[in-house]
């Protein structure tokens, strides 16, 4: 049921910790000045999620993955074990880990799988929390437990709650996610990190972090006093700044600046 996931980049404690000071947006920012895809359309979260706990701020983590079915009442039957079974997976993988959660009802949810006995299960075992493509639920007591769950709705009941299968490629509000992945996650949803963008990630989000306030933000916050005119021309130049410091740091015309290549 399980498969090994393939050996990819690990980072240290310190830089995930780094990682995890900023928002999802600013990871994003970092990475799509250095990957090879196209993260118009890959990485994110392509469903809305509701972060259930905004108020822990982003989490950073390897995915662990699971599938499950709660429509159907087969599950439990053919494999009593599995919970046990999906236990000892996660248990055996590095963290810090996050759940990403594959629901195949959809696009309704007729019962959660994650809840406060899964979370503080899956807390002990090392995950930071979950990203599930359906619904969860106790979320008072989740946050007491201190595992954050993002989904796609809340449910009162668990149904058929049941592993399928884990250790898999999972897809989650339409991205694919392989087991092992790096994974940032808040109140704005997901990104998921191709492996070999994982080096250089945390450099390239400070540095389009501090790109941001050292030009366009920076300059907008010093308006003050300013006409319409002269406030226009200096936000001009900001941005126009902003990309060319990009596109040095990078090395990257083509893309480097993202939102304001353009300008």
């Amino acid at each position: 049921m399980t498969s090994p996931s393939p050996p990819i980049p690990r980072l240290d404690p310190g830089t995930l910790l780094k990682l995890q000071r900023f928002n999802t947006p600013a990871v994003y920012n970092g990475w799509e000045q250095i990957t090879s895809r196209d993260a118009s359309r890959e990485g994110v979260n392509l469903v809305p999620l509701t972060d259930q706990m905004p108020e822990k701020g982003p989490m950073v983590g390897y995915a662990v993955t699971l599938v499950v079915e709660p429509s159907n009442p087969d599950h439990p039957r053919q494999n009593p074990q599995a919970w046990p079974q999906f236990w000892r997976y996660v248990s055996e993988q590095p963290g810090p880990k996050i759940l990403l959660l594959q629901d195949l009802d959809q696009p309704h949810a007729h019962g959660a799988c994650v809840g406060e006995v899964n979370g503080t299960i899956l807390r002990a075992l090392g995950c930071v929390g979950a990203i599930v493509d359906g619904a969860v639920r106790d979320v008072a007591e989740m946050r007491a437990a201190g595992f954050k769950t993002l989904s796609r709705q809340l449910a009162p009941g668990h149904a058929h709650g049941h592993p399928v299968r884990w250790g898999c490629p999972v897809e989650i509000c339409g991205q694919a996610i392989a087991p092992g992945q790096l994974v940032h996650a808040d109140q704005h949803g997901f990104l998921a990190i191709p492996p070999e963008d994982e080096a250089g990630l945390f450099e390239a989000t400070a540095f389009m972090d501090a790109n941001e306030c050292d030009t366009l933000i920076g300059t907008a916050r010093a308006a003050t006093g300013l006409d319409m005119p002269e406030l226009i021309a200096r936000l001009e130049q900001a941005a126009a700044s902003f990309g060319a410091k990009a596109a040095d740091h990078f090395a990257r015309g083509d893309r480097a600046g993202g939102e304001w290549a353009s300008s």
